[in-house]
């Protein structure tokens, strides 16, 4: 395999380029920035300094990767973004570094980032999520593996999206969605277990009869949150999910969505 780079593109000479890879018109690529095997980067992308991006991905037409933080604090050192393999980022989306001196922006692997998304400094993406168009990630902002976040909505900075939850379009996260569940609203609400969801990635119908009964205990019983957790815990001879979701909650610091 070879790389192919456009006549019209910017490549700066420290780049590196696996095998396979294919840079469009107008784009510029710069300094320290590495690019895996078969990975497409599309006409006018710009990818800055630091930034590195996994094998079999595609970076839609427009879109700017590896920025300078938007922080006030942010001083110039080396911060760094890692994107992992087979991720598709469509056109015009923004990611940016981490603000803190040595520190990263990750994405894991198999996201699909839509057009127009915003996905801001520190931000941890786990494996197989979805963030659709013209949705922002303020700073911090945690998604676990397979959450799905609908269009135009806002994530407040240091929020956590739990694995596998979903979020409606629209909505404005001020505090966490623990996982498996569904929120939406402005503020976000929890409206119920997000049963498709669950269905679709392969959790048993056991499984998600226990995580429907946890989800009645936190949202339907009139406990209080600690002890719900407690009523869960005795009740339930919990499964891995259920432990996930209870850990979750625990270890929350700006608290769960009601």
């Amino acid at each position: 395999m070879t790389v192919h780079i456009d006549p019209k593109a910017i490549v700066h000479p420290t780049a590196k380029l696996a095998d396979g890879v294919h840079i469009g018109p107008f784009a510029i690529i710069g300094e320290d920035v590495t690019i895996g095997t078969e990975t497409a980067i599309g006409a006018h992308v710009v990818i800055e300094r630091w930034t590195t991006i996994g094998a079999r991905c595609r970076i839609g037409t427009s879109t700017v990767l590896g920025g300078d933080p938007q922080h006030t604090r942010y001083d110039g050192s080396p911060s760094y973004l890692h994107i992992g393999d087979d991720n598709d980022i469509r056109e015009l989306v923004v990611i940016q570094r981490s603000m803190s001196p040595g520190g990263c922006t990750r994405l894991g692997a198999h996201n699909f980032i839509m057009a127009q998304a915003h996905i801001a400094h520190d931000c941890v993406l786990g494996n197989h999520t979805i963030v659709s168009s013209l949705t922002g990630l303020a700073g911090h902002v945690e998604v676990g593996d397979g959450a799905v976040l609908g269009g135009v909505t806002g994530v407040h900075q240091f929020v956590r999206i739990g694995a596998y939850s979903m979020v409606g379009g629209s909505s404005r996260l001020m505090q966490d969605v623990p996982p498996f569940l569904l929120a939406a609203g402005s503020p976000a609400t929890i409206h119920g277990l997000n049963t498709v969801g669950l269905r679709r990635a392969g959790f048993s119908h056991e499984t998600r009869r226990e995580l429907k009964i946890a989800y009645r205990t936190l949202y339907r019983s009139g406990l209080n949150v600690s002890q719900a957790l407690h009523t869960i815990q005795c009740q339930l001879t919990p499964g891995d999910p259920v432990k996930h979701l209870i850990h979750f909650i625990e270890h929350s610091q700006r608290g769960i969505c009601s």
